[in-house]
């Protein structure tokens, strides 16, 4: 692993494959009955708070998580600068080159997904890469102050089992707007009470933020079971 790619991450918990990924595995203690490859959103690296809370909750729950960080976020590791994410084309030629890499590894049923922008992108490619299951976390249904322009048309035929969990108030995909679009019966929402993008929710809901990610974890690990039971 590169000097700079590793920065500010602790070397002896990541691995850097052949492909030049770097990834990480957060395993469960007696062993997964499935997998998943968890990609980050667009702002925020796989070793991210929300990325590595989400990861440590899966695990504990029977889920195997690979995490992975796309080129464009290794680069702001080793240069420091806050460079915006590659073209769409780019980041899923990336995520075919790590399904394969984790297909290679794993065994048993294997599903992908991830926060946001890495969630959507896993969208994009789930039928084709025949994944055993998708989930996403925080879907950006449109762009951010742009709900004319929805990013659901694939969604509507999606064969792949799908799950979404979404903050009742996002901002790039509330309740009341996503109830307007036609999406696939494969699709089941699991919505977070007064939660943004982010699944945080407002204070005043009396709500915490580590009950809405223990609720997410409880909702993905059923979801998953009851995917490869099919």
């Amino acid at each position: 692993m590169g000097k700079g790619q590793s920065a500010g991450i602790d070397p002896d918990q990541y691995t850097q494959s052949d492909k030049g990924y770097l990834v990480r595995w957060d395993q469960p203690p007696k062993g997964a009955s499935v997998s998943l490859i968890l990609a980050h959103g667009a702002g925020a690296p796989m070793d991210s708070p929300f990325m590595a809370q989400m990861a440590e909750r899966l695990a504990a729950r029977g889920v195997a998580v690979c995490r992975f960080e796309f080129s464009y976020m290794a680069a702001r590791r080793a240069g420091g600068s806050k460079r915006p994410p590659s073209p769409q084309d780019q980041l899923l030629a990336q995520w075919r080159e790590i399904h394969a890499l984790v297909r290679q590894q794993a065994t048993g049923p294997l599903a992908i997904g991830g926060k946001s922008m890495g969630g959507r992108m896993a969208s994009l490619l789930a039928d084709e890469l025949g994944a055993d299951a998708l989930v996403c976390l925080g879907y950006p249904f449109y762009p951010a102050g742009k709900p004319d322009k929805p990013r659901v048309a694939h969604l509507a035929t999606l064969q792949t089992p799908t799950l979404i969990v979404q903050g009742e108030r996002d901002a790039l995909g509330d309740r009341e707007a996503v109830a307007r679009y036609a999406l696939s019966p494969a699709i089941e929402l699991h919505w977070l009470a007064a939660a943004d993008h982010d699944l945080k929710p407002l204070k005043r809901s009396g709500l915490t933020h580590d009950q809405h990610l223990d609720s997410a974890a409880d909702a993905i690990a059923r979801f998953l079971r009851h995917a490869i039971m099919q």
